[in-house]
């Protein structure tokens, strides 16, 4: 498959050189690792970023326009990896020019409008746009999925998520960047759409934390964004009828009930076989779905537009109780 990328910062090329992140971590280190897919160019206004891609990784087909990246290239695939305000346009320029498959970073636009129409060209069959919630691709949560649908623990009762992104960040800021990806990860699990309910604390304010209360498939779910960490915390708690599990940004735990060996008459949670995955293979699996699509034009994807949609949708909500 001949793959394309619009964005060469982060996101799109320069995390895969962290050394602690597991590989691939980014749209071209996807690319470079699948034997199914070839890089066929990138895009980037910014010369220095096009020329890092270049030594990085050998592509000499680097544009400053979009229009001439597609024109030149032909891609079947098109990683959109631009700041959300451009999402729009890019996904625009892509079914314009006949790319059968994009796939967009979260969040899916910088508002809900544009969200809408991305997911109308989506609907329309016009191109299929996969929304890069990675979470939905990696193997802890596609488990957690599983204990959930097979009631392993017994039914699902109630969820209870944790998002922490720095000291000074605004909530309201957390909840739009890695906020995405708790709303939409949580919409996957329960096999629903979060509905807001209630908000406790201010969204603008940076201390503290503030609450969420939803429901997601008729399960009450509390979301805490928090402020004031000097430590990143993404971590999501489901309290079922035998068991619980928290999955997570290194975490990944499974309990279930047993006779307690605290108190008589009573059941503990105690440790449940569960060995956390080697690999998660979470952007690997995106690329695979995006080839999948390419292959069978009626496909839906693991992750979107719609997806992406739902998840702006909560957040956009949750502005109008500001």
């Amino acid at each position: 498959m001949r793959c394309a990328i619009v964005g060469l910062g982060r996101i799109g090329s320069l995390l895969e050189d962290d050394t602690l992140r597991e590989k691939p971590c980014t749209h071209a280190g996807a690319i470079a690792a699948n034997p199914n897919c070839t890089l066929v160019g990138g895009c980037d206004i910014d010369p220095v970023r096009r020329q890092r891609f270049a030594e990085r990784w050998g592509c000499s087909a680097l544009y400053a326009d979009v229009d001439t990246l597609l024109q030149q290239t032909r891609p079947q695939i098109l990683s959109v990896a631009t700041h959300p305000d451009s999402h729009r346009r890019m996904v625009e320029r892509a079914a314009a020019h006949g790319v059968p498959v994009v796939v967009c970073e979260k969040p899916l636009a910088d508002s809900l409008r544009n969200a809408r129409a991305i997911a109308a060209l989506h609907r329309r069959r016009r191109l299929t746009v996969l929304t890069n919630h990675e979470r939905r691709y990696s193997a802890d949560y596609q488990n957690v999925r599983a204990a959930v649908v097979d009631q392993r623990f017994g039914r699902l009762l109630a969820l209870r998520a944790t998002l922490c992104s720095g000291r000074t960040k605004r909530h309201d800021r957390v909840l739009l960047h890695d906020g995405t990806h708790m709303v939409d990860v949580i919409n996957y699990l329960a096999g629903g759409t979060l509905q807001l309910r209630k908000r406790l604390g201010s969204m603008r304010a940076n201390t503290s934390s503030a609450f969420l209360y939803a429901v997601v498939a008729g399960i009450p779910a509390t979301i805490e964004v928090g402020a004031e960490r000097d430590h990143l915390l993404f971590e999501i708690e489901l309290s079922f009828e035998r068991g619980r599990i928290r999955v997570g940004n290194g975490t990944y735990t499974f309990e279930q009930s047993i006779e307690s060996p605290y108190y008589q008459g009573f059941r503990s949670l105690s440790p449940a076989e569960s060995p956390p995955p080697a690999l998660t293979g979470y952007f690997a699996g995106m690329l695979d779905d995006a080839v999948a699509c390419v292959s069978d034009p009626e496909r839906q994807p693991v992750s979107s537009a719609e997806d992406g949609l739902a998840s702006m949708r909560f957040i956009r909500a949750l502005r109008s109780m500001l």
